[in-house]
């Protein structure tokens, strides 16, 4: 399964093309893409607070998604006590494990998770009436209406609401691997949840200081490991990754392992900080790295090895003597996602100019991939080649000046398929989907 060495990623869909860019509103933008186990259905939440789901339609033409459905997730709230507006934008979505025909699937805004059923729905009409004869002749005998089935439809309802939980922004969900509960992360608390219990949670990680004035870090990303039940991570934005074993004690942090990059001092500045905080952290299918990604590195992990990383990947250096500029412009505070292939052979995460970087993880090679819409106009004319699939050596970036950077546009969501190299990239509001 691991990708050929010539790179070949083709181009395969584009869905939400509006055109031009006056005519995408804020709430079109897409805020997570998720895969589900099987790779058949992906899905992406949207700041609207939608939740749309795609099919996998095999055609001779090769793999294909279709739209399912579509639903509205979440709606803005105002929350009266913190004079606060709860916006509807989609955080996260998580798959549950399939155990019948229906699909389950956790989607979390800022302070709400809600549990979705989304299942095929007969829709049934009268065919035949029972008047008959008329109701008052004697030959008639009692009819009664027959339902003829109409039409099916995808229906989505929502099971179990799990609210009033986290006083933060939720960052993550994780659902384990016993498919029974979940954990839900905001900045300063992790809580576990059992997925048929709605009004109670436990918190099993708590670092908010008794003085707020004392805080120094916050939570950024929270992950169950994908096989041990009592195992999961958290990643801070002081740059630690911490791996904590439930059955240690309640609150899991006293006793965690505690994974760190050391830094160059030759590196350190004013920004050393923030460029250090980690904006995802993903387990491999097998459970024994860790892929982490910073503002300037994605770095890869060995669960058995917390001094240092096996791997450190320089995304953007380039942007290392600029970060002045990206302060004041905020876009050293972008969030950027990354994520392993199926099979771990390989490790994906987005940049600027809505370009998204692929490694090798035994070579580094590097393939720069485009989500961009002016290619994928250009593929109708046929001149879409060359721009595609830009392969480099290990290690090298992707790109060259900062003004050759738009940083209007950037690939903070995608997801791998689990089982084989198609990938979906979110960019602004329009999904991609490469193979």
């Amino acid at each position: 399964m691991a990708i050929n060495e010539d790179h070949s990623w083709k181009f395969a869909q584009c869905f939400g093309d509006k055109g031009d860019s006056d005519d995408i509103t804020e709430a079109d933008i897409i805020s997570t893409v998720e895969f589900d186990q099987t790779g058949d259905y992906l899905a992406t939440g949207d700041k609207g607070g939608r939740v749309v789901l795609f099919e996998r339609n095999d055609s001779k033409k090769g793999v294909e998604y279709r739209f399912h459905t579509e639903f509205q997730s979440h709606e803005a709230e105002f929350d009266y006590l913190k004079s606060l507006e709860i916006e509807e934008k989609i955080n996260k979505i998580k798959w549950c494990k399939r155990q019948n025909s229906a699909h389950f699937l956790l989607s979390a805004n800022d302070k709400t998770i809600k549990l979705w059923k989304v299942f095929e729905k007969s829709l049934k009409v009268v065919a035949e009436n029972n008047l008959g004869d008329g109701p008052l002749a004697p030959s008639a005998g009692l009819r009664i209406p027959k339902l003829a089935h109409h039409d099916t439809i995808i229906a989505a309802v929502p099971r179990r609401v799990y609210a009033n939980a986290h006083t933060y922004h939720i960052n993550s969900i994780s659902i384990n691997s016993d498919s029974e509960t979940y954990i839900s992360a905001d900045d300063l608390r992790i809580n576990l949840w059992n997925l048929d219990i709605s009004d109670q949670s436990f918190n099993i990680v708590d670092i908010k200081p008794a003085n707020m004035e004392e805080l120094t870090e916050v939570i950024t990303a929270a992950e169950f490991h994908p096989h041990q039940c009592n195992t999961f991570m958290y990643s801070s934005s002081k740059g630690t990754i911490k791996l904590c074993d439930m059955r240690e004690a309640a609150l899991c942090d006293q006793y965690a392992k505690v994974m760190e990059a050391p830094e160059d001092p030759a590196n350190r500045s004013f920004f050393s900080e923030i460029i250090q905080s980690v904006s995802d952290i993903k387990f491999s299918q097998d459970g024994r790295y860790i892929l982490s990604r910073d503002y300037l590195t994605l770095k890869i992990w060995d669960i058995n090895m917390d001094n240092q990383p096996v791997q450190t990947i320089n995304i953007h250096d380039e942007l290392r003597s600029k970060l002045c500029d990206l302060y004041e412009n905020d876009c050293i505070f972008d969030k950027f996602e990354c994520v392993f292939s199926g099979d771990g052979s390989n490790m994906m995460t987005g940049s600027y100019s809505n370009n998204l970087h692929i490694y090798n993880r035994d070579t580094l090679a590097e393939t720069v991939l485009s989500a961009d819409k002016s290619i994928f106009k250009s593929k109708k004319l046929g001149s879409a080649k060359n721009k595609l699939g830009l392969s480099r050596g290990p290690g090298r970036s992707g790109m060259s000046t900062m003004d050759d950077i738009d940083f209007n546009k950037k690939i903070l969501h995608s997801s791998w398929h689990p089982r084989e190299n198609t990938i979906a990239v979110a960019a602004t509001n329009n999904l991609f989907i490469f193979t």
